[in-house]
């Protein structure tokens, strides 16, 4: 290795030389590094409609240091727009008129303006700060205002939405694009989604598929409720883990837990039900594999420092991470 790295740098000044093992040095660090998840507990699941729901139990749960965006949009502290009149389809603007950061969770749906959108990434938006936040379009038939201002939905973005979504976001993030999702494949996966229950959108909207199934997803939320105490939860559908996410405070898991079911009940209404086959014992190895990847460290959208993963088994991990602490973990089935 040391004649490789002799001949590759013949000729040099011995100062570049030092500078370009110091960058390699960084790099390395940068692709080795140890995301410090909390110590997490597996407890007992819940099932329905062929859904199990694990919950997980940290040892480090504190008090959230921010709003989630939902409640900062509905007594407008947190005010998100289209970038401009004229709008772009990949990006939105949040302007935090309060004292305190927000944090806004990959896959929320944001509903309004010219078109819907879901967040392609977790993103902390610092106290009186405006940031422009990477999105995907999930109602391709408009592009027309309907409001000037976003507002939170209750629904978000199925498992399967979160995959294509975390798959093309890590290879743009690798690629030095942004969190910039594959737009095409987005709009697919929705069609398929409409396909699949037979509901005809005018705007080909995700909202509207949810609310064509509304009946059952809300069947599904009152059956798995929030578990008192978790700070996470894996979800499986039939013999299959789809996700896992976990949070640095109970409250925030308690608030989140029921907007996230509502995308895995859709991602259950889409498929046959089958009996559970996945136990506790699987969930704890998806939690050791998930501690023990290799993570690189990537550009953060606001505040905190970003970082993915990739497991062995292909399921894609992503962190969001504030002073040593994990402020949004979650793993997503690929």
């Amino acid at each position: 290795m040391k004649y490789l790295w002799a001949a590759a740098h013949r000729g040099r000044q011995p100062t570049e030389i030092v500078k370009s093992r110091q960058a390699l040095s960084r790099r390395n660090r940068r692709l080795n590094i140890s995301v410090s998840f909390p110590n997490l507990s597996v407890g007992e699941p819940v099932h329905d409609s062929g859904v199990s729901v694990f919950p997980l139990f940290s040892d480090r749960a504190a008090e959230p240091r921010y709003r989630l965006g939902k409640d900062a949009i509905a007594d407008d502290t947190a005010v998100v727009t289209e970038i401009d009149e004229a709008g772009s389809v990949p990006e939105l603007v949040v302007e935090n008129k309060s004292d305190i950061p927000i944090l806004f969770l990959e896959g929320e749906e944001l509903i309004g303006a010219k078109q819907n959108r879901v967040l392609n990434t977790s993103v902390l938006v610092a106290a009186r700060s405006t940031v422009k936040i990477p999105v995907s379009c999930v109602e391709q038939g408009r592009w027309r205002h309907t409001s000037r201002r976003f507002a939170a939905s209750q629904s978000y973005s199925p498992s399967t939405l979160r995959s294509i979504i975390r798959k093309s976001v890590h290879a743009s993030k690798r690629a030095h694009r942004g969190h910039r999702s594959d737009q095409q494949a987005v709009w697919r996966r929705i069609a398929k989604l409409q396909e699949e229950h037979s509901v005809e959108s005018p705007t080909h909207a995700m909202a509207d598929v949810f609310e064509a199934v509304e009946e059952r997803i809300t069947g599904v939320k009152e059956n798995l409720q929030y578990i008192e105490g978790a700070s996470g939860l894996v979800v499986a559908i039939g013999d299959r883990i789809v996700m896992m996410d976990a949070f640095d405070s109970l409250e925030t898991c308690r608030q989140v837990w029921s907007t996230i079911i509502s995308g895995i009940a859709m991602d259950a209404a889409s498929e046959e039900m089958q009996e559970c086959r996945v136990d506790r014992k699987d969930v704890e190895e998806l939690l050791s594999r998930t501690q023990s990847a290799t993570w690189e460290e990537r550009e953060a959208v606001g505040e905190g420092r970003e970082y993915r993963g990739e497991l062995p088994d292909g399921k894609l991990a992503t962190a969001l991470v504030l002073e040593d602490a994990m402020i949004h973990g979650s793993v997503v089935s690929a």
